[in-house]
C-alpha cells in the first residue's frame, strides 16, 4: 500500500511540473483521446455549444468544440438518435470528438420547380426529421433527411439562423433540399418585389415564390383572398388568376395548406401554388354515361375537404368525392357558401365523384 501511495505521489508531481513547465499556448480544454463511445437521443435543450444526451444511465452534458467533427451527423435536434465518440477535458467536462446517426428517407417525390429559399431561426420545437422554422412571415415545418446538402451549414442547432431552400413533396410537406448556416448565400434566387403585380386584381406577374407556410384556412376566405390561420395569427394572403390551386382547391375553414408566396409591391403576400391534404387514393372506375351522370348546383357546404365536397343543394345535402376531377373552370377555389355547379358520374365504390366543377 506504501508503495502505490508513493507512485502515486511521483504521478501527481510529475503532471504538476508539466503544467507548469508547459507553455501556455499548448494548453487546450480537451484531450483528444477517444475515451467513450456513448449513444442516445438529442435533447431540445442542446445549443451550439452544449450537447444533451439522453442514454440509458441518464442526461448527459457534453461540450461542442468548433473542431468537433460533425461531418457524419450535422442535425443536433430533439429525438435525433447519434453516437458521440468522447474525450476528457481539463475543464471538467466530456467533450464530442465525432458525432454521427442515420436517418431513413421515405420515398418522396420533390416537385424542383417549386424551390425557394427561406431564412430564419431554428425553433427548440423541431423533433427528428421535421424543423420547425421561424420566419418573418410565420413559422414552417420542413422535413429533412439525408438527401439534404448540408455542405454549406457547420452544424444545425436549435435558435441558430439559417437559410433553407426548400421544395414540396409529394407527401404535402415542404422538403429541405439545401441547408446553409445563415452567413451563406442563398442557394435560391429569389423574386423582386418590383417585377410583382401592382395591386391584388391584377395578377400578371407573381409566379416566383419567395416564402413558404403551413397552416390552415380560417373564415373569411372569399374570391381572391384566402385567410391562413398560424401559431403566429392570421395571414392574409391574395389568391391571383395564376395561382396554382390544382392541389388546394378546398378552402374551407380547417383545411390544412401549405401556400408559398411572395409579397408584391401593394404590400399584399400573393400565393403562388396551394397545396392541401389528400388521401391519395386512386380513383374508382367512373360510369360517364348519359344514365350515370347529373348536374347539379348548389353552394359549397364548410365540412368540404380536398377529397370530398359537400354540397347543399335546393333538393338537400350531397357528398361528392373529389378523386376524378378534370376540369375546373372559372374560380381558383371553392370556400364555404361558393355557388358552383357540378358535373358528376357514379362510380365503381357507389359514390358519385365530380367529373367538373363550374363558377355559378
Amino acid at each position: 500500500m506504501k508503495k502505490r501511495a508513493m507512485l502515486r505521489t511521483i504521478a501527481l508531481c510529475g503532471l504538476t511540473a508539466g503544467l507548469l513547465f508547459c507553455p501556455s499556448g499548448r494548453l487546450t480544454a480537451r484531450a483528444e483521446e477517444i475515451v467513450a463511445t456513448v449513444y442516445g437521443t438529442v435533447l431540445s435543450d442542446t445549443s451550439a455549444s452544449i450537447l444533451y444526451l439522453s442514454t440509458e444511465d441518464g442526461v448527459m452534458e457534453i461540450k461542442l468544440d468548433d473542431d468537433t467533427d460533425t461531418s457524419a451527423c450535422k442535425v443536433l435536434i430533439a429525438d435525433k438518435r447519434v453516437s458521440v465518440s468522447l474525450s476528457h477535458g481539463s475543464d471538467g467536462y466530456l467533450h464530442a470528438e465525432k458525432i454521427t446517426g442515420s436517418t431513413e428517407a421515405e420515398e418522396i417525390t420533390i416537385d424542383s420547380s417549386t424551390a425557394v429559399a427561406v431564412s430564419g431561426t431554428l425553433s427548440k420545437k423541431s423533433r427528428g426529421n421535421i424543423l420547425y422554422f421561424k420566419t418573418p412571415q410565420g413559422d414552417m415545418e420542413i422535413e429533412w433527411d439525408d438527401s439534404t446538402d448540408m455542405s454549406g451549414c457547420s452544424r444545425l442547432v436549435p435558435e441558430k439562423n439559417y437559410t433553407i431552400t426548400c421544395a414540396r413533396g409529394s407527401d404535402a410537406y415542404q422538403h429541405a433540399l439545401r441547408i446553409a448556416d445563415a452567413s451563406g448565400t442563398a442557394a435560391v434566387s429569389t423574386a423582386s418585389t418590383s417585377s410583382l403585380t401592382p395591386a391584388p386584381a391584377d395578377p400578371s406577374g407573381v409566379s416566383t415564390a419567395t416564402a413558404a407556410i403551413i397552416g390552415t384556412s380560417a373564415s373569411g376566405t372569399k374570391d381572391g383572398l384566402l385567410f391562413l390561420e398560424t401559431e403566429d395569427g392570421t395571414m392574409q394572403i391574395v389568391i391571383n388568376e395564376n395561382t396554382d390551386t390544382r392541389n388546394g382547391l378546398v378552402l374551407t375553414p380547417g383545411n390544412r395548406l401549405t401556400v408559398s408566396f411572395c409579397r408584391g409591391s401593394d404590400a399584399y403576400l400573393h400565393a403562388v401554388t396551394v397545396t392541401g391534404v389528400k388521401s391519395g387514393e386512386s380513383a374508382p372506375v367512373i360510369d360517364t354515361s348519359a344514365a350515370a351522370s347529373a348536374t347539379v348546383t348548389g353552394t359549397v357546404a364548410g365540412k368540404s375537404t380536398e377529397d370530398l365536397l359537400y354540397l347543399n343543394t335546393s333538393s338537400g345535402s350531397m357528398e361528392l368525392k373529389l378523386d376524378a376531377l378534370q376540369s375546373v373552370n372559372g374560380l381558383k377555389a371553392l370556400y364555404s357558401g361558393r355557388k358552383v355547379t357540378v358535373v358528376c358520374a357514379r362510380g365503381s365504390d357507389a359514390y358519385l365523384h365530380a367529373i367538373s366543377i363550374t363558377a355559378a
